[in-house]
């Protein structure tokens, strides 16, 4: 049966009511009966924070250097069909509905058999194999959805590198209570013999990193911390330096500097194995670093009043962002929106950021699993006392419009949704 767009998406939203389900097992049924024989080129990519920016860096450096780039991203924040990339276009309608209309034979089929049913993610996962298998990409940018070892992605056997950016507490009911047991489950994607580059990492974190790598014969590096140096910061521009080089991205987060320095220590490795000479994998680098653009991430998206999106939606994160509004901003008010699902740290985000901000407004992200308004105001009274909870996000974008600067944070699946609203609210305004 050949679905429709429509019909592939009601598939989609239908598996989507399973929720979470780690394991292999159901993936691997799954792409047996598709037949798949995972010789993709893959770059796999698992951490906490930063795999989005750190996917960003590298699809721009890839393309600069003339290679086809598939990219695989979960789970979809600003168009419905950006999870599937290639060279940074998205999927067509077309062709998602023809692979989807693939995959939902396949799982019909499993399932006949007395099977498990396949949960989104691991559709998900199944389409973007198949399309990048068909469309012969050079190499594939995979990120894990959640975690690593037991992640769908994990079933490609022999990735051309394994990448672990910034690792933190997240998903602790599934991955673990303490950053050791995070770690271990995040190093699951190292496979034997494999080489392994890492962001710089909590001491705790970087041994059990090494510790998997040995027991996997598998070399791994870390980015040199002490090789990196912010030079300036504004918002839409931080220049930094690395291993004595000078670069300058318009992602101006601060963590900005760690994700493209490890998309460059991964880049330089795979250049310089193709036959690239340090000298032109430097002036390459620095073009396709300037050239970056990924949504969400401390993104300028209005300059009158100024309003910045950024995804933190953790402890780690916060941090990160307290760290880019304090070198960003001196004398500056700060109105802060955010909203978050309830299975995050948002007692600790909004300790860590509620300093910054002259007045906080809290919003419901539109997500199932999301944390209600009211009770997010609650929480952050306790660290600030002029917050006011919004039922809307046509009502907070109303209260921001006189604000100096205002800054949207925590979960990534609202601020999609605040960005269109925003844009629609100036187009009206005119």
């Amino acid at each position: 049966m050949n679905l429709t767009y429509e019909q592939a998406r009601a598939f989609l939203a239908e598996a989507g009511k399973k929720g979470s389900i780690l394991g292999l097992s159901t993936m691997e049924q799954l792409m047996e009966t598709l037949h798949f024989s995972y010789e993709l080129p893959v770059i796999h990519l698992a951490g906490t924070n930063g795999k989005g920016s750190v996917g960003a860096y590298l699809q721009s450096i890839l393309l600069e250097a003339g290679y086809r780039v598939g990219r695989y991203t979960s789970p979809a924040v600003f168009e419905e069909l950006e999870v599937f990339r290639i060279n940074g276009r998205n999927i067509t309608r077309e062709d998602y509905a023809r692979m989807m209309s693939q995959v939902k034979n396949a799982c019909d089929i499993l399932v006949s058999k007395g099977g498990p049913s396949p949960t989104a993610f691991e559709i998900e996962t199944a389409l973007a194999f198949l399309y990048f298998a068909e469309e012969k990409v050079d190499v594939v940018l995979l990120e894990t959805g959640m975690g690593g070892a037991t992640d769908a992605t994990n079933v490609i056997p022999n990735p051309l590198a394994c990448v672990i950016t910034t690792i933190s507490r997240d998903h602790m009911q599934f991955l673990g209570e303490s950053i050791e047991e995070i770690a271990q489950v995040k190093a699951g994607i190292i496979k034997p013999g494999c080489r392994v580059f890492s962001a710089w990492q909590q001491e705790r974190v970087e041994a059990v990193l090494r510790a998997v790598a040995r027991k996997q014969r598998a070399s791994i590096s870390f980015v040199d911390k002490e090789a990196l140096c912010r030079i300036s910061q504004r918002p839409g521009q931080l220049r930094f330096s690395y291993k004595d080089h000078t670069y300058e991205t318009s992602m101006a987060g601060s963590y900005q500097m760690d994700n493209a320095a490890l998309a460059m220590d991964v880049a330089e490795w795979f250049l310089t194995e193709h036959g690239l000479k340090n000298e032109q994998v430097h002036e390459l680098l620095q073009k396709a670093v300037a050239a970056t653009i990924w949504p969400g991430r401390f993104e300028v998206v209005r300059e009158n009043p100024l309003w910045i999106l950024d995804g933190a939606h953790n402890e780690d994160a916060a941090v990160r962002l307290f760290d880019t509004l304090q070198n960003c901003f001196t004398n500056t008010r700060i109105t802060l929106i955010i909203g978050v699902l309830a299975d995050k740290e948002h007692g600790r985000m909004l300790e860590i950021l509620a300093p910054l901000a002259e007045e906080i407004l809290t919003v419901t992200p539109d997500n199932p699993r999301a944390l209600d308004g009211e009770s997010l105001k609650k929480e952050a009274m306790e660290y600030h006392r002029n917050v006011i909870c919004c039922e809307s996000l046509e009502e907070a974008i109303e209260k921001c419009r006189l604000k100096e600067t205002v800054v949207a944070c925590g979960s990534l699946s609202y601020l999609g949704d605040l960005k269109r609203k925003l844009e629609q609210a100036w187009i009206e305004k005119r």
